[in-house]
């Protein structure tokens, strides 16, 4: 009896010196915790601090913050709604591929975070969540994205008769955002906000500061950075405003269904034209599977290689051999390529011989290769080049676009209560 009163006591006295959590906020039928806040917070302040940025003051700062929890938050329940997961084993790949971006292994990526007052399961939730929040995204915004042939043609159009297609434009954005029905009292709100802004930015204000301290956009606590954006990259809005905007100008006011945006040239640079470099090869690939082992592949590939050397024709070898159905008939010719377009072990491969020069046998993900490199060249950006690197920034740009939208959408459908 006196044991079980001894813990009874112990655990009265845990909890009076345990401080309690509180909740902040509803998000729907989820709560968000004060703790979640000052983690956030914590993170949020390193982060400005590693890229030298303005903290901005503790006030403003839980406040962005606090509307950065809850927009993930929604974001999970949407993707718990759908069934978007993430399992361990794309979780473990992940972190893997971070410890190795930071020249370690897994253990050692563990103990220097540990070593540094992160609590290492929390950055894998952290992780995690991060990954179905990007699932999330791609399927419900991105997949649905589609650019259509006549899209980059009139681009493409478009870039030639303004000249300009090269200028990069580095942007800063600041939203006053509104309800996408928004009545007079909520615009009249959004205004006057809008207006104690621009006093501040008239009066000398920095734009980061103020951006991170006011705006309501994705990017509000990175100083409302929207990175480098070519002419066909701009979102709709900006795009015939961006340009006319000199480096450190800021726009007037403009409005869309998400609110008023003040966008600002940080600076500005001309895109140079590159050269690709691209390789003439040809190949033979002994495949294996049920009846063809490693060893066995290596060694025919081998036989090959040997008669190629005493003189016989890599082309009618090729033919005869290779089991790439597609090169085989043109004599394991692969055509011109540009980089990227190979998997890198048969690139790095075909990339280190000279003109004229055989490889020895390798082996890549789709089987055992010989590759012979017979010509290289410089080849200014061709037409499909062009038209595909149109179509990528078009689709980028509606992305941007969508996702707007769909976060606006699901922001004016939720319940939230602050506390």
């Amino acid at each position: 009896m006196i044991k079980y009163l001894i813990a009874a006591m112990l655990l009265v006295t845990n909890v009076w010196a345990e401080p309690l959590d509180r909740i902040i906020a509803v998000v729907n039928d989820e709560v968000i915790l004060e703790s979640e806040l000052m983690d956030m917070q914590q993170t949020v302040r390193q982060q400005l601090r590693q890229r030298d940025a303005a903290i901005p003051p503790g006030d403003v700062l839980s406040k962005q913050v606090l509307e950065r929890l809850i927009m993930q938050r929604l974001q999970l329940q949407r993707a718990d709604k759908v069934g978007v997961r993430v399992g361990d084993d794309a979780l473990n790949a992940a972190l893997k591929q971070i410890a190795a971006n930071n020249n370690m292994d897994l253990r050692q990526f563990r103990d220097v975070l540990e070593d540094d007052g992160y609590n290492f399961s929390r950055f894998r939730d952290t992780i995690r969540e991060e990954m179905i929040i990007s699932r999330l995204r791609k399927s419900q915004v991105e997949d649905r994205v589609v650019v259509s042939d006549r899209e980059v043609d009139n681009f493409l159009a478009t870039q030639s008769i303004q000249g300009d297609g090269e200028i990069e434009y580095q942007l800063q954005h600041i939203l006053v955002s509104m309800p996408e029905a928004a009545s007079p009292e909520q615009v009249q709100e959004a205004q006057q906000q809008l207006k104690k802004i621009q006093s501040l930015l008239d009066e000398g204000g920095d734009f980061s500061e103020v951006a991170a301290g006011y705006s309501d956009g994705q990017n509000a606590l990175e100083g409302g950075e929207l990175g480098w954006r070519k002419q066909g990259e701009l979102p709709s809005l900006f795009a015939g405003v961006v340009p006319e905007l000199a480096v450190g100008e800021v726009s007037e006011p403009l409005r869309s269904g998400s609110g008023f945006h003040l966008v600002r040239v940080k600076d500005k640079k001309s895109q140079e034209v590159h050269l690709v470099k691209q390789t003439l090869a040809s190949h033979i690939l002994i495949r294996t599977n049920e009846l063809t082992s490693d060893e066995q592949a290596e060694k025919r590939l081998q036989q090959l290689r040997t008669r190629i050397e005493k003189g016989e024709d890599f082309a009618e070898l090729a033919r005869s051999h290779s089991e790439d159905t597609g090169s085989a008939i043109d004599g394991g010719s692969l055509g011109w390529t540009s980089p990227g377009v190979m998997v890198p072990e048969f690139e790095e491969k075909m990339e280190s011989l000279a003109i004229g020069e055989m490889s020895d046998v390798f082996k890549s993900r789709f089987g055992w290769h010989l590759v012979k490199v017979m010509d290289r060249r410089e080849q200014n950006m061709a037409d499909e080049f062009k038209r595909n690197k149109a179509r990528e920034q078009i689709r980028q740009r509606k992305i941007d676009e969508e996702l707007e939208s769909w976060l606006r959408a699901m922001r004016d459908e939720a319940y939230v209560e602050y506390r």
